[in-house]
């Protein structure tokens, strides 16, 4: 899309914004050339790369639900095709992401690249497993981490039934990824969060919370009646698609926020996983003369010969 007058593309982009009636906050994602660049260096089969790109959006997502500074992860295990799908977003909006599949159990599927349904289905492409959000704010902070089974048809499944039991967060969210047979990579997240509870307030001190109560599906069902095409049409204006939902209680927004994909991986981070295993343990990933290691996020590959290896590990 072209940037529009104040000079803001909406190519990869968190846009939040809120609900009038004070029923809900929200978050619109879109994520393309970031996804590009995250799948650039794999060659992952296109339903990977889409359920992969979906995982970033809702990362994103519910990142602005949060308040950390750190680093929100999300991952998938599971034991079908896709064994692990990870998805993690800095505070400051920086993303990375992979994919761990078995070639042989995907073929077996018989998993088309053009079926479209197969590109977000979870039974179908990870199995029976878990998604887990964990937010790490660094060595002074306790980590947080919540854990939900793998149930439903789609990763959206997955994460409202992890946003009913969170204490945290009582949200809904549509998600949907480009389709496996098209031209491109991409994906995008709709997704409100309900605000703290309130209404008005009688003359005997009681709150009348119904009114809260339909607000709040109110907000939900329109949600639901955002069309995928919507939600992925680049050349919809965000404010435009919002505005369309929400218009009749009111829509407002804030900044976005833009995300790139950035690594976080570093010489210094791969010595010091290295020192972290028994000398013995790392001659496993010899090739040849040299210990190898190639980052699963980013593609990056280190190399360490024998000099390198006796300083690491101080000998």
């Amino acid at each position: 899309m072209d940037p529009d007058p104040n000079g803001q593309t909406w190519n990869d982009f968190v846009l939040p914004f809120q609900i009038e009636n004070h029923s809900a906050r929200g978050r619109l994602v879109r994520v393309s050339s970031l996804v590009d660049s995250v799948t650039a260096r794999h060659d992952y089969p296109p339903p990977v790369a889409a359920m992969l790109s979906e995982l970033l959006a809702l990362a994103a997502a519910v990142a602005g639900a949060l308040k950390y500074d750190g680093v929100l992860t999300l991952q998938t295990k599971g034991d079908g095709p896709i064994r692990t799908l990870m998805a993690d977003i800095t505070s400051d909006g920086e993303m990375r992401g992979y994919a761990q599949f078995d070639q042989q159990h995907f073929d077996d599927a018989k998993i088309a690249t053009c079926d479209a349904a197969a590109s977000s289905s979870v039974p179908r492409l990870l199995g029976s497993g878990y998604l887990a959000f964990t937010v790490d704010q660094g060595p002074d902070t306790e980590r947080y981490q919540g854990i939900v089974e793998l149930a439903g048809a789609m990763l959206a499944d997955c994460a409202h039934a992890y946003f009913r039991q969170s204490e945290q967060l009582q949200a809904a969210v549509k998600l949907v990824s480009l389709p496996a047979n098209g031209s491109g990579l991409g994906a995008a997240a709709l997704m409100v969060q309900r605000l703290p509870r309130g209404g008005r307030t009688k003359m005997s001190g009681d709150v009348e919370e119904f009114e809260a109560d339909d607000a709040w599906i109110r907000t939900v069902a329109l949600l639901g009646s955002c069309t995928n095409e919507e939600l992925l049409d680049a050349n919809l204006h965000p404010h435009q698609l919002l505005f369309r939902l929400f218009h009749e209680d009111g829509v407002r927004v804030f900044e976005p926020h833009e995300l790139v994909m950035r690594c976080r991986c570093s010489e210094d981070k791969v010595e010091n996983m290295l020192h972290s295993f028994p000398r013995a343990e790392i001659e496993d990933l010899r090739i040849g003369d040299l210990v190898v290691v190639t980052c699963e996020f980013c593609g990056v590959v280190y190399e360490f010969d024998d000099a390198a290896i006796d300083r690491i590990y101080g000998a």
